[in-house]
């Protein structure tokens, strides 16, 4: 599933050619996404000059004069730019024309991203309750703190809870536990402050990082050049269950916590 960095890269691949460029048509050849595309959506983008594209946790929203559309890559979607005339391949479910000639092209082969229309993204309802960015001044080691306290579940899940902040996913949490050195099934409650600014900022770093690195490939994400990324070539844990640690060489383990796959280091994480 594309995360945060990969959503950043593909936003920020494709603003250059969007901004400032009318929209001439909107093709769609596959409405049934995991909520449908509006039926009218060529009528209220067509024509529009496209403003802004901003991104909000893992949501794109490419702003218009009369509205934004709110855009979610699901488990494997991609936006990428391509010439208008170039036949569609399947799975490529929808074209945003531009007059330049060149289409932003949505691709979804399982179909759970989502293309909406909205008047007030911001207060949007899969918007409205998210928590802070991580990359943005309002997120610190304090907020953690402060949530964390009298609580029982895991630091790991707790981390990628959307209403802590958002955008932290599986890949990233995992890695910025191991960097931070704490165990990711220790209790939320039982850190320390300190421990949780050290994790806060670790969760920035490496999310920086993967961002300069066109985010993590492990699948079929693509930014929004077409180019896949490279951050899996510096991951110390993820997908590394069974293999020896890169810190200390002993072996790492792999769990579930939270239905998800879970890696650390059972001496370099507490």
């Amino acid at each position: 599933m594309p995360e945060l960095p990969e959503v950043e890269t593909t936003r920020r691949g494709i603003e250059p050619h969007l901004v400032g460029r009318r929209v001439s048509r909107v093709i769609v050849r596959e409405r049934r996404l995991r909520w449908p595309i509006p039926e009218d959506l060529d009528v209220r983008l067509s024509g529009q000059r496209i403003e802004a594209v901003a991104r909000r946790a893992k949501y794109l929203l490419i702003r218009a004069e009369a509205g934004t559309l709110i855009a979610h890559l699901g488990m494997s979607g991609s936006l990428r730019l391509v010439d208008a005339a170039l036949p569609a391949a399947k799975h490529e479910h929808v074209d945003i024309v531009l007059e330049s000639g060149i289409a932003l092209r949505y691709t979804d082969p399982r179909r759970f991203g989502a293309l909406l229309w909205s008047l007030d993204p911001l207060n949007h309802e899969l918007l409205s309750k998210l928590g802070p960015e991580p990359l943005g001044g309002d997120f610190a080691g304090e907020r953690l703190y402060e949530l964390s306290r009298g609580r029982s579940m895991a630091v790991k899940p707790f981390i990628m809870d959307n209403a802590v902040v958002v955008g932290v996913g599986n890949i990233y949490a995992n890695e910025a536990l191991f960097a931070a050195g704490i165990d990711p099934r220790r209790e939320v409650g039982s850190l320390s402050r300190a421990r949780y600014e050290r994790l806060a900022e670790e969760i920035k770093r490496i999310l920086a990082q993967a961002i300069e690195c066109g985010g993590t490939t492990l699948r079929d994400f693509v930014g929004g050049d077409g180019k896949p990324g490279y951050f899996q070539q510096e991951l110390f844990v993820y997908g590394r269950g069974g293999e020896f640690c890169k810190n200390c060489g002993g072996t790492l383990r792999e769990i579930r916590l939270g239905q998800r796959a879970s890696v650390y280091c059972g001496r370099c994480q507490r």
